[in-house]
């Protein structure tokens, strides 16, 4: 019992985390800043970058039913921002009804809302990307650093730099597995 109250605990401290992450940018009506210049020249490649080649940019559905893991080297010799990172990689996030895209509540287009979403308790939970996804069901925003280990975004993904060699995961956890991204 310990160990699973642990777990949903991580699970929503990283939910809040990631949200207070994003509010640390400033309100939702704050425009999105500009796509960073090297965004404009970076290529993609399947599979994880080599050296400081890049940034590595991964996506962790796998705990769904029909999710994956997906991995790419967005190229770049500069920094470039996660959003950016994503948006070149072709990832798409859909925010939250209440707190817009501070908060990510699908990861192109997981959960769907008409997926069925096994609790712990054996009901079924529909997520609605009305409010702060459930504590038991989310994406969480991973950062790596070059020659580093895993840590929660201190940052949203608009405003959280990343260097040539960082690593950069959505992870969808589900009843506290998996825990951190295992890449």
């Amino acid at each position: 019992m310990t160990s699973k109250l642990r777990a949903l605990t991580a699970a929503t401290a990283a939910a809040l985390l990631l949200s207070l992450a994003g509010c640390a940018s400033g309100p939702a009506t704050t425009s999105t800043p500009s796509p960073t210049e090297d965004a404009a020249t970076s290529e993609i490649k399947t599979g994880a970058c080599e050296g400081d080649s890049g940034v590595t940019v991964i996506v962790d559905g796998s705990a769904l039913d029909n999710g994956s893991l997906d991995e790419w080297c967005v190229t770049t010799d500069e920094a470039i921002l996660a959003a950016d990172a994503f948006s070149i990689a072709a990832v798409q996030t859909e925010g939250t009804e209440e707190y817009g895209d501070q908060v990510v509540c699908r990861v192109n287009g997981l959960p769907a809302e008409d997926q069925a979403i096994p609790a712990e308790d054996g009901s079924d939970y529909f997520e609605t990307c009305e409010a702060m996804p459930a504590a038991f069901a989310y994406w969480s925003l991973w950062v790596k650093p070059a020659d580093g280990e895993w840590g929660y975004a201190q940052e949203g993904a608009a405003t959280q730099e990343l260097e040539p060699g960082d690593s950069v995961e959505l992870l969808f956890t589900l009843n506290g597995e998996p825990a951190a991204p295992t890449t």
